[in-house]
């Protein structure tokens, strides 16, 4: 049973992340809905970012919802919604009930972690860092204050680390991991943005959780 990949960018971010791990999906015969939010709307709530990925995914089945970075604070909903097979957080924030955005830092130990002055694109080529940056979009969001209004679906859930991580560094999202998803973590290489420094780790990720939860030996 082939899986839908329904992909969800981080902040500030779009669908265009993806471009480059799409396509090695698509040739293990996967499908993929790349997701871009409506962050630049101020009024926009997470219900808004989850009605906009619910109408990019439409008919499809057999989703497997994938969050990066912020992104985890709306792939969980999506899941939900979509009544999907699996979720996965990719060095993705990971959050818990009631938790708003600003709590995160603190609750989860990352306001004590030595963070370098520019942590996203390390291992990413210039020029892909340079397009990343010119697509950047303003992220707004007064969701941001308010709790957080999801829980950890009941499905096959996977937190991805990367080994190069400068913004999430793997140590810390090996506890968030444990702590929150009570699981461990598959580490990959690449930094923060892997999607684009490492598209061949993040899609063989991906791939194998989705073999795994198709035949059912992934525990959640």
């Amino acid at each position: 049973m082939m899986a839908v990949f329904v992909l969800i960018h981080g902040g500030g971010s779009t669908a265009w992340d993806w471009h480059l791990v799409a396509p090695l999906l698509e040739t293990a015969g996967h499908g993929v809905v790349a997701v871009d939010l409506p962050i630049e709307d101020a009024g926009a709530g997470l219900e808004d970012y989850t009605r906009a990925a619910m109408d990019a995914v439409g008919a499809a089945r057999h989703t497997i919802v994938v969050g990066h970075s912020l992104g985890g604070f709306t792939a969980p909903l999506v899941c939900e919604a979509l009544h999907s097979d699996g979720l996965v957080y990719l060095s993705a924030m990971i959050p818990m009930p009631g938790e708003t955005f600003g709590d995160w830092w603190t609750n989860t130990g990352h306001d004590r972690e030595n963070i370098p002055e520019e942590p996203y694109f390390n291992l990413v080529t210039a020029e892909l860092a340079q397009q990343a940056t010119d697509r950047g979009r303003d992220q707004q969001g007064a969701w941001m204050s308010d709790p957080w209004p999801g829980k950890h679906p009941d499905v096959p859930t996977l937190g991805i680390l990367c080994r190069d991580d400068l913004f999430f560094p793997p140590e810390f999202m090996k506890r968030q991991i444990r702590d929150r998803l009570g699981t461990e973590p598959v580490e990959i290489p690449g930094g923060h943005y892997a999607p684009l420094s490492n598209p061949d780790a993040v899609a063989a990720a991906l791939i194998d959780f989705a073999g795994q939860t198709a035949s059912g030996n992934h525990t959640a």
